[in-house]
């Protein structure tokens, strides 16, 4: 049985304002002190009235342009009636027919394969919920609820159907996610909930007879790891599969209704939680206390002046321009907007880009795990680096002195005595690390090495090409400067005319 998998993604966004987005209260996560950041108008008290946050709706103007998405000049508010203990209005103020932006789209890229367009049907504005604290022990304990949360400012990007694959899921929230971030809208903590997904998964069966059919939608809500995305794709398309091969029902039969199912990322299953509800369900209708917004084609351009160069344009220009492949241009990106502008940095200053790519994604970032930093605590600066590869590009150092530099300027900044790019030259003359550019040193050097490992020489023409290994490393002892790779050239010389 031939059957393709059908995804589409929601994504929610808390954005990072001061403030939630219809009142004043304060807009963090606090766990720690529930119900304290709550007033009239998020707790929904009679005689209260909203006010839009601004920064919110720009923030999400911004976002939805980075998304490739169309602005619409009038948007409005609207009720969306609910009942769940974490929203105490009874409603969500959210938006319906007339969304502030529509028709966007990504390109999210799985491994090596080319870049597939995701459509974005809209992305739109609405006040988040609280939380609904739950004794998980199974004696049946009390649950709570944290209504810190009620009000905060949410951004619902809803894609199309587009997706084909678990994979491709997966990496179109990692996407949307590392766009987010760069955009520094949404600091998208997927542990506090800053980024959460749900996922509307199916699947489009040609049956032996030649039919085609699609199996019920089933949304899988509140998806918060990315590996959590994929895997409850993964296993919504087996049990789809199975279920559709023991009933045979099918989307659009009599009785048949979207289903909502949770995720139990212990046990690696979704399980029903309720029927899913249609728009009419949820009786939508225009908020009489908010006054629509226009957007203007001046505030338009202000808000295009905020967007920044997308992750994969930039990976696209680190391997097109800069001669990178896409696996460094890949981990250098990805690993978001700060290292990738420490790389670009350095590059200016070294001109090599590709050495530049192998020491930040292997010396920068291991002592930036290690150390727990940013790259932009890093006392290691771009300057720093960029002169040190430059000093190796133009042969005044070898690339492992260039390492024992390194380490040496992070003992010393250790040491509380802070590294400079003009110290990089001081230690090449305290260490003699210069390049050793006088032949004539250089075979004397060879010469009493060659003379003090008699039986390395003997052994090497017998055939054991290792040992001339213990002669090198006494002529590099001795010429610090000296670069490997012209050393066993002319000690192999030396050893032909011996």
């Amino acid at each position: 049985m031939q059957y393709e998998v059908i995804v589409g993604l929601e994504v929610h966004v808390q954005l990072l304002t001061k403030s939630k987005i219809f009142c004043s209260c304060a807009n963090r996560f606090n766990p720690d002190q529930p119900n304290t950041q709550t007033c009239p108008v998020c707790l929904g008290l009679p005689g209260s009235l909203p006010v839009m946050n601004a920064e919110a709706f720009r923030l999400a103007c911004i976002t939805a342009l980075a998304l490739n998405c169309e602005i619409t000049p009038f948007t409005k508010w609207d009720r969306k009636q609910y009942y769940y203990p974490d929203l105490p209005k009874g409603y969500q103020i959210s938006q319906f027919d007339l969304p502030f932006s529509h028709d966007g789209w990504i390109a999210p890229q799985v491994d090596n394969e080319e870049p597939q367009r995701i459509r974005i049907r809209r992305a739109h504005l609405e006040e988040d919920a609280g939380k609904n604290i739950h004794d998980e022990s199974g004696r049946g304990g009390d649950s709570q609820v944290d209504l810190n949360r009620t009000g905060t400012p949410l951004l619902e990007i809803v894609s199309e159907p587009d997706i084909r694959s678990a994979a491709q899921a997966k990496a179109c929230l990692e996407e949307i996610h590392l766009l987010l971030t760069y955009l520094g809208v949404s600091d998208c903590n997927m542990q506090e909930g800053s980024l959460r997904c749900d996922a509307n998964v199916n699947l489009r069966i040609t049956t032996d007879a030649g039919e085609t059919v699609a199996t019920p939608i089933v949304e899988v809500k509140n998806l918060n790891t990315f590996r959590g995305v994929e895997a409850a794709i993964l296993y919504e398309t087996e049990r789809q599969l199975k279920e559709f091969q023991k009933s045979g029902r099918k989307l659009g039969d009599p009785g048949v209704e979207k289903e909502t199912r949770g995720w139990d990322a212990e046990r690696n299953t979704t399980f029903a939680q309720r029927g899913k509800e249609e728009a009419s369900d949820y009786r939508y209708f225009p908020d009489p206390d908010l006054l629509p917004v226009t957007v203007s084609e001046s505030q338009l351009a202000e808000f295009r002046t905020h967007l920044i160069e997308p992750p994969a344009s930039r990976r696209q220009r680190f391997q097109q321009d800069l001669g990178l492949s896409g696996y460094d241009a890949a981990v250098i990106v990805n690993q978001g907007r700060e290292l990738a502008e420490y790389f670009e940095a350095v590059v200016s200053l070294s001109g090599d880009a590709k050495q530049t790519a192998n020491w930040v994604t292997q010396d920068v970032l291991r002592e930036l795990n290690s150390r727990h930093e940013s790259p932009g605590e890093f006392v290691i600066t771009p300057e720093i680096l960029g002169t040190l590869l430059k000093r190796i590009t133009d042969k005044v150092i070898t690339l492992k002195s260039g390492r024992e530099l390194f380490s040496a300027l992070l003992d010393e900044a250790d040491e509380d005595r802070l590294p400079s790019a003009t110290r990089i030259d001081e230690l090449i003359e305290e260490r003699g690390l210069k390049v050793v550019s006088d032949a004539g040193a250089l075979d004397t050097a060879i010469a009493a090495a060659l003379a003090a490992s008699p039986q390395a020489v003997e052994d090497f023409k017998a055939g054991k090409q290792q040992a001339i290994g213990a002669v090198i490393g006494k002529v590099m002892k001795s010429l610090k400067g000296a670069d490997p790779k012209e050393v066993r050239e002319r000690l192999l010389q030396q050893l032909a005319n011996s």
